[in-house]
């Protein structure tokens, strides 16, 4: 075998579920020792793909060579024991069991049928080190860890067979800015003892700080590859979405009214500590800071879902502090989850019932829901918000992510409510899908709704908000016109030492 073989080399693999072919002709080279970017929206085909060379999926047609070798994987378990090894976003820890356990979980060393359990501490405690996270406490349970440690532990797991391959599925999605770079770290050095890492991330500024070379998927087909050293952010997305994007935030014009929403000195039982805030008709103003500053908290007292220590919460010039999430509701005031699967939607039901499920008035009869109103209803709005489903029927748990969210937000427009407040709306979700609510928030603004927007990803609040804020330990910043604003001076306020100062009306 030539010192220039590529470790993996996929060609021509295609694979069908039935009518639908999620995977026409992909190809995918990658190097020893190499961080590759794997690109596409969703429903591209980046998972399928992934699935076949993990063993999950057996392709229809197509080659696999690891090191020069075919490869036909026949399972997951035969895969590892090849060297592939993936890493899922939605992490798969026993959270009951100790970071030991977990780390050589299925991989236990015994002797004459007993468990060695010197030799498995020794070997976890080796590959945490090997990530340089030998601070990880080894007995305490996994599920005690931040997000943070806790996928160190599943790296450390997979080191343990030592792979060759290391497939990362939107590794940085849930993490703060400083764990992203400890990760970026980890990856390095995974990179200089030889692992190949295929990298499967939506933050294209990521994959172009990481990754040595890319490759990109449309529609089940790969469309472009290449060393990411000589491709722009504007190509990359292209090549994503078969379409300029030139203007990936479009702004629509709109006008700031009166005042619809007041927070004054509200404080939660934990977070936020002071947040005062004016938002009014039509004003999409975004709140930035680190995990945990208490952006989420902040969205949830105001909401009623978590009980308000101190302050008021003023809804159309009326003081209506003390509310529970129903009469948040008949307010006006629809809140989305970031946490779509846990809390946003039910995964097991379907589209009519997770858009209609919080107003179900205008689908009943005589007391009762009327089936035909309600399809019919879910399909208007799947129309309006360009969701990619097979019908009303089908369950929600089925779509892609981007569909997913275009759904959640489609229950508080069924709704009728006229502020939203979107948590993160964009998060683990594609390019394209990204624009398109992008889009939809300029348009809901347009019509004079009012739109808190929280999301750690400093350039879509720049590129869509009117107005910004930031949190830092509990207290929320002066507001200030986006125009005041620079990703360097977010940063700066979100780790700030000092108190802020309030200024609540930006416009005055």
């Amino acid at each position: 075998m030539s010192d220039l073989a590529p470790r993996l080399r996929m060609t021509g693999v295609q694979k069908s579920f039935g009518a639908t072919k999620a995977l026409r002709n992909v190809s995918l080279q990658v190097g020893i020792g190499e961080v590759h970017a794997l690109i596409g929206e969703n429903g591209a085909g980046k998972s399928t793909l992934m699935k076949i060379l993990s063993g999950a999926h057996r392709p229809d047609a197509g080659e696999i060579r690891i090191d020069g070798e075919l490869f036909v994987p026949g399972h997951p378990s035969h895969a590892r024991r090849c060297g592939i090894e993936m890493i899922y976003q939605e992490l798969t820890l026993a959270s009951h069991l100790s970071v030991e356990e977990n780390i050589l979980l299925g991989e236990e060393p015994s002797r004459f049928g007993w468990l060695n359990r010197s030799r498995r501490q020794g070997l976890a405690k080796a590959a945490l080190e090997q990530l340089n996270h030998a601070n990880i406490p080894l007995a305490t349970p996994a599920g005690a860890l931040t997000i943070a440690d806790q996928q160190i532990v599943e790296i450390a797991r997979a080191l343990v067979r030592q792979p060759k391959v290391l497939i990362m599925d939107e590794p940085t999605s849930s993490l703060t800015g400083v764990d992203t770079e400890n990760l970026f770290a980890v990856i390095q050095r995974l990179k200089e003892t030889g692992v190949s890492v295929i990298y499967i991330s939506h933050f294209l500024e990521e994959c172009k700080r990481l990754c040595g070379g890319y490759t990109v998927l449309r529609d089940g087909e790969t469309v472009g590859t290449g060393k990411m050293s000589s491709a722009s952010l504007d190509e990359l997305i292209h090549l994503m979405v078969g379409r300029e994007m030139k203007d990936i935030y479009p702004r629509i014009p709109h006008a700031i009214g009166k005042p619809v929403l007041e927070l004054r000195h509200l404080a939660g039982q934990m977070k936020p500590n002071s947040v005062n805030l004016i938002l009014r008709e039509g004003e999409i103003l975004g709140i930035a800071g680190l995990v945990g500053a208490g952006r989420t908290e902040t969205l949830r007292a105001c909401f009623g879902l978590d009980r308000v220590k101190a302050g008021t919460v003023w809804v159309h010039g009326s003081d209506q502090t003390h509310s529970n999430p129903s009469r948040r509701l008949a307010q006006g005031i629809g809140l989305l989850s970031e946490n779509r699967k846990e809390e946003g939607l039910l995964l097991n039901r379907s589209l009519a019932d997770n858009l209609t499920l919080t107003r179900f008035g205008p689908l009943s009869r005589f007391g009762l829901i009327s089936e035909r109103l309600q399809q019919d209803t879910t399909t208007t709005w799947i129309q309006r918000l360009g969701v990619r489903a097979q019908d009303p029927s089908q369950k929600i748990g089925d779509l892609s992510g981007g569909n997913q969210q275009k759904l959640a937000i489609g229950r508080l427009l069924h709704h009728d409510a006229t502020i939203l407040l979107l948590d993160e709306p964009t998060r683990g979700i594609d390019v394209g899908s990204k624009a398109h609510i992008y889009r939809l928030i300029g348009q809901l603004a347009a019509e004079g709704k009012a739109i808190i927007f929280v999301s750690s990803y400093l350039p879509e609040l720049l590129g869509v908000c009117d107005t910004i804020g930031v949190m830092c330990r509990g207290i929320l910043s002066e507001v200030r016109t986006v125009e005041h604003w620079t990703e360097h001076s977010i940063i700066a306020a979100a780790i700030s030492q000092k108190e802020p100062e309030t200024r609540t009306n930006p416009h005055e």
